[in-house]
């Protein structure tokens, strides 16, 4: 591959995102120009979570295609991530410039590896924040949550006076500084207070009011948040919506905020609907249940790659929505992902099919609940089929290969590609730090051919006429720190 200078594209594609989200933020925001406190806010979602810890996911939340991984990892969801964030608080934030920011954490230091070949990083703990339950945030509770939520982290979390501690091996190859403090921003990470049984408390604008695990949920302000009280006085949740019914409950003004399908947004903003949609933050793409077992299995799975056409699909199926996708990483992210190419090449696919003898009937197992998931699963049988290749649609719960939608985990490219990589069940390697370690991680992952990147999508979302000022987090999800409610009647 030709050389060239890998940080001109990543400041470049760094500044593209930066500009995406503010036009975002501000298509959200058709304002009237006085906010207003009071008001009970109304969402629905599709995703119907069982709790509301952080650190707990339950495979019936349907956010998405595909709720757990292949190595049993809880699941991600943007609806999860919305919840989190309206409850929860983390040490530290990542801003919309992909910058750290303080959150419960006011400072942070590390120190250079010692004797042990440790590295010690002292984050100072926000003074006077209480948890919704009253009592105040500690270090001792910090550092436990953070112990709960990660049993396999291969550091040491502790508290010392008003700091938690983390010590981690300044050898350990998938970590560096910008990777833990990326970590400790995602919301699995969020500071929580467990109190048995009883719901989790939190230090964020909102506390729970009433709570009917996978069906309802109600927040109400906190009068004492650290942060600022919010301007809407409640936000009262819908679990567990299809698309449909949500764009119903919003045409007939029950409800302020509902997801929408990415192959809707087009007709939907020609319809003069509000949509807001984030940079594309999703994976589709297509994951075989297990490593290629020889050599003609990964020529067959190199035959599908190159027998799929994105551009037709994206265009007739998704009505134009995302970007066609041989990476994992959207080049908004990682600044190279145009150098893998996305069109279909029928007479290399057919060249790779030729050399192996025996082929295959392959389930293709896809997602009932999807609305496009089954339309998307035969559009790729078809294109298999162009290319000599047998490929079975199927809603069975297990499939030789699965159609999977993947919520990219954060902004941050390395932290993103390590939880793909454990999505597939598969090895995240490091080879340092820069873009040209990205790339050739990425590179060696997409050459097991275990995973058949296919688009990367936005998140998208409509609000009513009477929202005001709510706005998408880099992650895809919503925040309503700063939202109100109006008449409806915009300047």
């Amino acid at each position: 591959m030709r050389l060239f200078d890998w940080r001109l594209v990543v400041v470049s594609s760094v500044s593209i995102f930066a500009g995406v989200v503010c036009s975002g933020m501000l298509a959200a925001a058709p304002a009237e120009t006085r906010p207003q406190y009071g008001g009970t806010l109304r969402v629905a979602m599709r995703a119907a979570p069982a709790s509301l810890d952080p650190a707990f996911s339950d495979p019936a939340e349907g956010d998405s295609a595909f709720s757990y991984s292949a190595n049993g990892t809880p699941a991600d969801s943007f609806a999860r991530r919305s919840l989190t964030w309206l409850i929860f608080d983390t040490l530290v934030t990542i801003g919309g410039n992909g910058r750290v920011q303080p959150a419960l954490a006011t400072s942070w230091q590390a120190a250079p590896g010692n004797q042990s070949g440790n590295q010690h990083w002292q984050f100072r703990i926000r003074r006077a924040v209480k948890f919704h339950d009253g009592t105040p945030l500690s270090a001792e509770i910090a550092a436990a949550s953070l112990r709960f939520a990660n049993p396999a982290w291969n550091v040491t979390v502790t508290a010392d006076a008003d700091s938690v501690v983390i010590e981690r091996s300044t050898i350990e190859p998938a970590t560096s500084d910008s990777d833990l403090l990326a970590e400790l921003a995602l919301p699995r990470n969020a500071i929580v207070k467990r109190n048995g049984d009883s719901a989790p408390s939190g230090t964020g604008g909102f506390h729970v009011v009433d709570w009917k695990p996978a069906k309802t949920l109600t927040l109400a302000a906190d009068e004492n948040s650290w942060r600022g009280r919010p301007f809407l006085d409640t936000i009262e949740i819908e679990m567990g919506k299809s698309f449909r019914e949500q764009m119903t409950a919003l045409e007939l003004g029950r409800v302020d905020l509902v997801e929408i399908a990415p192959e809707q947004t087009h007709r939907l903003a020609q319809e003069g609907r509000r949509v807001t949609s984030s940079n594309p933050m999703e994976l589709l793409a297509l994951l075989f249940a297990r490593d290629a077992a020889s050599p003609d299995e990964k020529l067959l799975r190199e035959a599908l790659a190159l027998s799929i056409e994105r551009g037709s699909i994206r265009s007739v199926l998704l009505q134009g929505a995302g970007e066609p996708a041989a990476s994992l990483l959207p080049n908004w992210m990682s600044g190279y992902e145009f150098v893998f190419p996305t069109g279909a090449d029928l007479p290399r696919a057919r060249q790779a099919r030729d050399l192996v003898h025996t082929i295959p009937m392959w389930t293709l197992g896809y997602e009932s609940s999807d609305p496009i998931a089954h339309l998307l699963a035969e559009r790729v049988a078809l294109n298999a089929k162009d290319a000599g290749l047998a490929l079975q649609p199927s809603s069975a719960a297990t499939a030789d290969l699965r159609l999977v939608r993947i919520p990219l985990a954060s902004t941050d490219p390395w932290i993103t590609l390590s939880k793909v990589a454990a999505t597939a069940d598969q090895p995240a390697g490091k080879e340092s730090g820069s873009v040209e370690g990205l790339y050739t991680s990425e590179r060696a992952m997409l050459a097991t051919r275990r995973m058949i990147p296919l688009f990367h999508l936005p998140v998208s979302y409509a609000a009513s006429a009477t929202l005001n000022n709510w706005s998408l987090r880099p992650d895809g999800s919503w925040t309503l720190a700063d939202a109100w409610l109006g008449s409806g009647k915009h300047d």
